[in-house]
């Protein structure tokens, strides 16, 4: 239930045998998004769990769920392009079924992120979760 852009990053992971190449990879697509306005990295978009600082601004316009994001952390600022291209565009009803560890295991983050990152990765995605529910 991905959407294409995911789905891009993952035909992306395939033609990579190394995965130093695809860690790259995710830095680059986070050095591709564009930095969170500073008014939005305040304690209310702040997301608790990540070892980095870490904030999401989430919208909602005409039922679409779609988010903004930023960290002080390359890799996590990759690890949020990476669940932008999961989540952004979808209906808000159908945010809360995808099933973002099973997408992201199609990518083989959950074996290649320490443990505080992995953390860092679930709190995000509750936080995404919870807004869509909240606003569903």
């Amino acid at each position: 239930m991905a959407t294409e852009a995911f789905e891009e990053i993952v035909e992306d992971f395939e033609f990579m045998d190394d995965w130093e190449d695809r860690y790259r990879h995710v830095i680059d697509l986070g050095k591709a998004m564009d930095p969170l306005d500073e008014a939005f990295k305040v304690p209310a978009t702040k997301v608790d769990g990540c070892a980095s600082q870490v904030w999401l601004q989430p919208r909602i316009e005409n039922g679409v769920f779609s988010f903004d994001g930023d960290s002080d952390a390359m890799i996590v600022r990759g690890l949020i392009a990476v669940l932008r291209a999961l989540y952004n565009d979808l209906p808000v009803g159908e945010v809360g079924k995808v099933d973002a560890r099973a997408e992201m295991e199609r990518l083989g983050m959950n074996d290649h992120l320490s443990s505080q990152r992995s953390n860092g990765l679930r709190a995000m995605i509750d936080r995404i979760r919870l807004v869509a529910a909240e606003a569903a």
